[in-house]
This record gives C-alpha cells, structure tokens and sequence, in this order.
C-alpha cells in the first residue's frame, strides 16, 4: 500500500483535508488538531478529535473510503504515512484501534458533565495553559486567546450554546486587554467542586456553568 503524498501539509483552522466519502491517504498529525465530522445536510456532528501524534484517514488501512469529513480544528500541519508493507499496515492498525479508544472517551468528556467541566478538557487537550491562564500578562493573554478555535466550533466541540462557552471562557482564560467601553457581567449559576473534578480545581468551582 503506498501514500501518492509525500510532503507534509498546513492547514489553517476550518480548511478540510478531506470530505466524507472520499479515499485518502493516512496522515499524522504533526501539530495541532483535526476535526472529523458527521455531515449531516447543512449541519455537521463532531465525532472525533485528533491530536498531535495521532493518525486521520486510517480507513485507507482497510482500502475504505473516510466516513467522516476531516478538517483543521486548528491550525495544524500533517504528514503522510508510508505504508510499504503488510507488516506496516497491521502495526498502524494496531495504533488506530488504541488512538480510537482514546479519542472516543475524550469526546464523552467533552459531552457529558457541566460545560465548565467540558471547556477545561477541551483546553487541556487543545495544549492550552488555562490552569495558570490569569496569572499571564496581557500580550500573552490576547496570544492565548488568538489560539482558540472560533466560538462557534468550541460550542460544537463541546455540545453547548455559544453564549454559554463564551461565559465558560470568561472563568477559564484572562480577558484580552481591554478597549474602551462598558464592562459588561455575567453572573454564574452555582456549582459544586464535585461536578467539575477533575478538570478544574476547587477554587474555580464558585461560579460554575451548568
């Protein structure tokens, strides 16, 4: 089995590497992280995540088409993945069943508990610092939050509303340097430290999202 691609490729955030239904080649991801969706008419379901290290597009391990549609989550760059023998081929698969087990309970994290909980995951596996998030200066604050996907794909990462990530954020990241303006709050409802364990510690339990 041969992979026609042979250079690693960048994608910015939202650009596809490649469609439902279609044959590719197997690729690892090298730095950020790829979506794969459901597509569903004009709406789409995020199924899996995939981080750095791990292999997109292991269907062609089977000669099958991709049922779901790949695309940068991130900014993210890929390699191709030589398979040049069987003995190659059943070792990948062999790292595709464990990366599926993985993946697919970290997306029942990202679904199940209180949306604080979920955002504090997805951070985590994003690379993102949010546990020290507000002791940074202000340049780096903006960086950090320049590096989020927008607020439309964290809330479908997520299975939540956009307001509510946008208020989640508000809890787990510093603010970007302020413009000039009025300050505007959102109070939290109440949450116990119980339900946001073991993502967010303790002293962040005050104003929990639901």
């Amino acid at each position: 089995m041969s992979n026609p691609v042979k250079e690693p490729v960048r994608l910015s955030a939202g650009q596809e590497l490649f469609k439902a239904g279609a044959t590719s080649a197997l690729w690892r991801v090298l730095e950020g992280t790829v979506r794969l969706d459901r597509e569903s008419g004009p709406s789409r379901l995020a199924v899996l995540i995939a981080l750095p290290g791990d292999l997109v597009g292991i269907e062609s391990l089977c000669d099958q088409p991709c049922p779901f549609t790949a695309s940068a989550f991130t900014d993210c760059r890929l390699a191709p993945v030589p398979v040049p023998s069987e003995t190659d081929r059943e070792s990948l698969l062999r790292e595709a069943l464990f990366q599926q087990q993985m993946r697919s309970q970290d997306m029942a994290t990202l679904r199940t508990g209180n949306v604080l909980s979920r955002l504090a995951c997805l951070l985590q596996l994003l690379g993102l610092p949010w546990q020290s998030a507000q002791e940074v200066d202000g340049a780096r604050a903006d960086a950090l939050r320049s590096a989020l996907p927008a607020l439309r794909e964290l809330a479908q990462m997520v299975d939540a509303q956009a307001e509510t990530v946008c208020r989640g954020l508000a809890q787990l990241l510093p603010p970007r340097r302020r413009k000039s303006g009025p300050v505007r709050a959102h109070p939290l409802p109440l949450v116990s430290s119980e339900g946001l364990a073991p993502w967010v510690p303790p002293s962040m339990a005050g104003g929990a999202l639901s």
